[in-house]
């Protein structure tokens, strides 16, 4: 399968200017494209990735506990670097799959030096699978990881909100009643009480910056009205010098 992929190809002159970047502020930036990839061809590689991809939906183990992950996953890694510490994933070729290759051109091409150089794949088959509060923060991936993100298929809401500080680590944050709403079908970015929502599009790119891992949490949260398969891809670049990772903040 072969797509030639092009970025932002959507023929409507103001598109290139929906890319918006928030500064979530202390060094901490997103950045959302509505559109990374064409439509049709967006479509074309879900059908691809569901049909594809060696899906699995492993048991992790998490602070003395187990539990089957809720939602399938696969993970792609050029040859040689760490292991992944939450799950220890098998790491497929990129070779075996040219398509992944292709979108991996397509990202570096909207982010001019970017070197991403693994693949962690997420597909949700309806809104029971989710992804609760955690950071990327492994130290494979250093201290100001880039992680850029795809998603296609089913729009889900996608949240960030502030690490609790030492001082309040201990007091239970209440769940914001804006969790509890099903995502809209169109384009939303909010912020309330220091929580940010984004409504991720089919083919958009969400780019997590700086010190996003270290200061923030992200989840995909479950969703009723969700009824439809969303599969995103998430680009990272696992750093080959160092060593010893920590378990990162991922629960199940």
């Amino acid at each position: 399968m072969s797509l030639r992929l092009t970025t932002n190809p959507n023929p409507n002159p103001n598109e290139r200017e929906k890319r918006r970047t928030i500064d979530l502020g202390e060094g901490s930036e997103i950045i959302y494209v509505p559109r990374l990839l064409p439509y049709d061809e967006s479509w074309k590689l879900f059908d691809y990735l569901d049909k594809e991809i060696p899906w699995t939906r492993p048991l992790i183990h998490v602070y003395g506990r187990s539990c089957v992950q809720p939602r399938d996953t696969c993970y792609f890694a050029a040859e040689g670097l760490p292991e992944l510490q939450y799950y220890k994933p098998h790491a497929y070729s990129w070779d075996d799959y040219p398509p992944l290759k292709e979108i991996l051109t397509a990202v570096h091409d909207a982010l001019p030096g970017s070197s991403f150089n693994s693949l962690l794949l997420n597909r949700y088959k309806n809104g029971s699978d989710y992804v609760a509060w955690h950071a990327d923060d492994e130290k494979v991936y250093g201290p100001t990881p880039e992680i850029a993100s795809i998603s296609f298929g089913c729009e889900r809401e996608f949240l960030l909100k502030k690490r609790p500080s030492k001082k309040t680590s201990q007091v239970q944050i209440p769940t914001s009643r804006r969790e509890e709403q099903p995502a809209t079908k169109r384009l939303k970015i909010s912020s309330q009480n220091g929580q940010h929502s984004f409504v991720l599009k089919h083919g958009s790119l969400l780019v997590m910056r700086g010190y996003t891992q270290r200061d923030w949490l992200h989840s995909v949260p479950k969703r009723v009205k969700a009824d439809a398969v969303r599969i995103n891809l998430t680009f990272r670049r696992v750093e080959i010098s160092i060593e010893n990772s920590k378990k990162p903040t991922f629960p199940c």
